[in-house]
């Protein structure tokens, strides 16, 4: 090959001396048409090689079945190694075209050298980008942050690279590489301070198993409450349910408390834990009279019943004075309540009668008697399970008037003129 190269661009010189022309312009001269040729050249070697790659390779994604191929394509694999070819060229063309400049000879020589390389790490990198799409297309590794894991690798690849590259242009041997590097630790620590915290998060992340590609999360230092869309070295992307993107740093996830709904959306239910304030002068004694009234309503008239054949047999034993409401045991309208909400959540259809299933009162509070529904729906689904819980709230609220109780609510100034 060393002597077609000298064929091709060994003519110009003695050619020019011929025809008696200097001989510094004659060098320079056949300088420039070399320079020219060698352009020309690496230029059709390129459409060459660019052509027949991208060809070969469509063709053979087209005849197999993985889109592997096809993302290869995509992310430009062919066009970057069809570089390759040319730049080999031109390495072995430069000390034929510069053999009378030595000086320029290593310089070109180590640019070309450098580009190689960068060129090298382009490959890989479209190579890593076609295998992360590829893996993010199987449902096993949908969730998994394959982002992460490539930049790492590239990330350590780069790192060998700029060593490589700062040896080759400086003539610097490993060792003494190494030991410059040690001596300038603290100043790299603190330019790639944000990288190296990534690093470290995106393996703890990984490893751990604290978040997944699709978990929604809620992180209330940065406003995120959505679904994790990317996880990659330096931060992890959130899309909100408003549409918007939260960026979040990676070290934050490790530094910092948030919360990961992954364990609900795999459980048999997803909590309703609400509550309504009860006025506390509201809650009375029932007499005989309303007691027989409240038969009516269906969930509670056999509780009813048996509960106050209950209280009668003991208030007759223990010949309670019944003539005082207080006296003996009694039913109070907020018990029935209570026990009428707890019939009506165990035959809504739509909760999950396997799990906890109440209904509590709480600490008295200032504004009112807190009475708690925790309960859990079957369906996790956020516009159905707020469907379901606003429908039974809607039920509880307009059946309070029925037990005589109030809610709470700020007083409004109308109704302090009435």
């Amino acid at each position: 090959m060393h002597k077609t190269l000298e064929y091709i661009y060994g003519w110009c010189y003695p050619l020019f001396r011929k025809w008696s022309i200097g001989d510094t312009i004659a060098a320079y001269s056949s300088l420039l048409i070399n320079v020219a040729i060698l352009s020309f050249l690496t230029y059709v070697i390129y459409m060459i090689f660019r052509f027949f790659l991208v060809t070969v390779m469509a063709v053979a994604a087209k005849k197999t079945r993985t889109k592997f191929d096809d993302l290869l394509i995509s992310n430009k694999t062919a066009k970057y190694i069809s570089h390759l070819i040319p730049l080999l060229f031109i390495y072995k063309s430069v000390p034929v075209i510069l053999n009378d400049y030595v000086y320029w000879e290593t310089v070109f020589g180590k640019l070309v050298g450098v580009y190689i390389i960068l060129l090298i790490l382009w490959i890989v990198r479209t190579i890593f980008n076609a295998l992360r799409d590829y893996l993010k297309m199987k449902p096993e590794y949908s969730d998994k942050p394959i982002d992460s894991y490539i930049q790492v690798i590239m990330l350590i690849l780069w790192m060998i690279g700029v060593a490589v590259i700062i040896s080759e242009v400086f003539d610097v041997k490993a060792n003494t590489m190494l030991a410059t590097l040690g001596a300038v630790s603290a100043i790299i620590l603190l330019i790639f301070r944000d990288t190296l915290l990534g690093f470290v998060a995106s393996v703890q992340v990984s490893l751990n198993d604290m978040v997944r590609i699709g978990d929604w999360i809620t992180f209330d230092k940065f406003g995120a409450d959505g679904d994790v869309i990317e996880i990659n070295l330096a931060t992890v992307k959130v899309r909100n349910f408003d549409n918007t993107t939260t960026t979040i740093p990676t070290y934050s996830l490790i530094s910092d408390s948030f919360r990961n709904w992954r364990g609900m959306l795999n459980s048999d239910g997803r909590r309703i834990k609400r509550h309504l304030l009860i006025r506390a002068k509201s809650i009375r004694f029932l007499n005989a009279e309303e007691l027989q009234k409240m038969k009516q309503i269906q969930l509670i008239s056999d509780y009813i019943d048996s509960r106050q054949k209950e209280i009668d047999q003991y208030n007759d034993m223990h010949e309670i004075d019944k003539s005082l409401p207080l006296n003996g045991r009694n039913l109070t309208n907020f018990g029935l309540y209570r026990k009428y909400i707890t019939s009506y959540l165990e035959n809504y259809p739509s909760l999950n009668k396997d799990m906890i299933l109440l209904c509590r009162q709480l600490q008295p509070t200032a504004q009112g008697i807190p009475l708690e529904i925790y309960t859990f729906t079957k369906d996790k689904k956020f516009e159905n399970y707020e469907y379901i819980m606003a429908d039974i709230f809607d039920h509880i609220i307009a059946a309070i008037g029925f037990f005589d109780l109030e809610i709470f609510e700020l007083s409004t100034g109308k109704e302090i003129q009435q």
